[in-house]
C-alpha cells in the first residue's frame, strides 16, 4: 500500500515520471534526478527477448492469464496486456480476479471472466504467463499466494509497471535483473535490494520472470511476448494493429523525467473537480478505453465515469466486461466526451491528449504524456 500511494502522489504532484513508450516518436527531455543503482541498461547493446514458449500439457496454445486485484488495479497496466494478447490471437487469455465480484480500475469498473481459486479448479496445472499489474495493495496476502503458486508451476511471470513490486514481494525477482518504474529506482532498491534492478531499459527478460517499465511499456511488452509465442511477423502484424512501430527493449527513461516545479495547475477556464462521462458500448476496444479514461484521471482534475444505453454489463472488443457507471441521458455529469473511435488502439491517447491541452493547457497534457510515458503528439 505504502508505494501505490507515494505513485499516487507523484501522480497527483504531476511529474516525476517516465520511459519512451512507443518508438519512433520524439523524445521529451528533462532533468534528470540519479537515484538508482549505478547499473545502467541503456549501456548495454544487447537487447532483451522474451524465451521462445515451449508448449507444455499438450495444448495447442498457451494459456495466459492477467490477474487483477479487486479493490484496486491500474486499468492500463491490465487492460493492455490483456487487449494486445486477446487480439493476436496467439493464446488463451483469461482475466483474474482475487476474490468473487468486481475489480476497481481507478475510474471504472471490471467484472473478469474467473477468479484464481475458479481458475486453479479449471487449470490445476498452472499456467503458461501470468502478467500482474500494479495494484492499491502490492502485499495482498491473496495476490502474493497465487503469483508463488503458479511460477512454482513453471509459468513465467510477467509484471507490468508498479507490479514488478507485488512480484518482488514475493522472492522470485530475488537474485534476478529487473525493472519497474523509473519514479520507484531508489526505494525499490532499498525494499528489495536483493533483486538486481536495473534502469533505462523498456523490459527485462531474466527466464520465467519478465518485468517492464511504467505504464505504456506494458504495449511493447506484450508484443515481445507475442513474438515469444508466434514469431516476429505475427508481431509486427499486432504492432502494426495497435499503433506501435517497434517493441524493443531500449529505452531511455531518464529523457522523460521532469522537474516537479515545472507542473502546471490547470487552465482557469478549467472546471475542478469537473466530471466527465465516457461513452462505452459493447465491442468498444479495451486499450482505447483504458487510455482514454486514465489520462483524463492523471490530470487530477477530472473523476471519470462509463456513460451505457443501460446499466446492464457490456463485453468489450476481446471479452472483458465494463460495468457502466451511468446511463446515456440520465447522466449527471459535466461533459461527455464523442464515442471511442474504431481504429488503432493508441490513437485514443493522442485523441485524449489533444482535448486536455485544450481543456487544461498545454503543460497539463505534458505532464500527462509524460506519466503515460508517451511521447506523441498532444496537439
Amino acid at each position: 500500500m505504502q508505494d501505490f500511494n507515494r505513485r499516487t502522489a507523484l501522480i497527483s504532484t504531476v511529474v516525476t515520471l517516465g520511459g519512451l513508450a512507443f518508438a519512433g516518436r520524439a523524445a521529451i527531455a528533462g532533468q534528470v534526478a540519479n537515484t538508482s543503482p549505478p547499473f545502467d541498461a541503456s549501456k548495454n547493446p544487447n537487447l532483451e527477448k522474451i524465451a521462445p514458449y515451449e508448449p507444455r500439457f499438450g495444448r495447442s496454445k498457451p494459456l495466459v492469464a492477467i490477474v487483477g486485484l479487486n479493490e484496486g488495479t491500474i486499468i492500463s497496466d491490465f487492460c493492455i496486456p490483456f487487449g494486445v494478447m486477446a487480439r493476436s490471437g496467439v493464446a488463451e487469455v483469461v482475466s483474474v480476479s482475487v476474490t468473487p465480484g468486481p475489480v476497481k480500475m481507478q475510474p471504472l469498473t471490471f467484472q473478469l471472466q474467473t477468479t484464481v481459486d475458479a481458475f486453479d479448479e479449471r487449470h490445476p496445472e498452472g499456467a503458461d504467463y501470468i502478467f500482474v499489474p500494479a495494484v492499491e495493495n502490492d502485499s495482498d496476502p491473496g495476490l502474493l499466494k497465487w503469483i508463488k503458486a503458479q511460477a512454482g508451476k513453471g509459468c513465467t511471470v510477467i509484471s507490468i509497471c508498479y507490479g514488478a513490486m507485488a512480484v518482488a514481494n514475493t522472492g522470485l525477482f530475488d537474485g534476478h535483473r529487473a525493472t519497474s518504474h523509473y519514479s520507484n529506482e531508489g526505494f525499490r532498491a532499498k525494499r528489495f535490494p536483493d533483486v538486481k534492478w536495473q534502469k533505462n531499459i523498456r523490459y527485462v527478460a531474466d527466464g520465467k520472470v519478465v518485468s517492464s517499465a511504467g505504464v505504456s511499456a506494458s504495449m511493447p511488452t506484450s508484443i515481445a511476448l507475442v513474438e515469444a509465442i508466434a514469431g516476429p511477423a505475427k508481431a509486427a502484424a499486432v504492432a502494426r494493429d495497435v499503433g506501435i512501430d517497434n517493441w524493443s527493449s531500449r529505452h531511455d527513461s531518464d529523457a522523460f523525467q521532469s522537474d516537479p516545479g515545472n507542473a502546471e495547475m490547470p487552465a482557469r477556464d478549467a472546471k475542478p473537480g469537473i466530471t466527465l462521462g465516457i461513452p462505452v458500448k459493447a465491442g468498444d476496444d479495451e486499450i482505447a478505453l483504458a487510455l482514454t479514461a486514465e489520462s483524463y484521471s492523471r490530470t487530477g482534475n477530472t473523476f471519470a465515469y462509463a456513460v451505457a444505453p443501460a446499466k446492464t454489463p457490456l463485453r468489450l472488443a476481446h471479452g472483458l466486461v465494463v460495468l457502466p457507471d451511468m446511463v446515456a441521458g440520465s447522466a449527471k455529469v459535466d461533459r461527455m466526451l464523442a464515442p471511442l473511435e474504431a481504429h488503432q488502439a493508441t490513437r485514443a491517447l493522442d485523441i485524449a491528449l489533444a482535448d486536455i491541452a485544450k481543456i487544461y493547457g498545454p503543460k497539463a497534457a505534458h505532464n500527462v504524456a509524460l506519466f503515460m510515458e508517451y511521447p506523441g503528439p498532444i496537439g
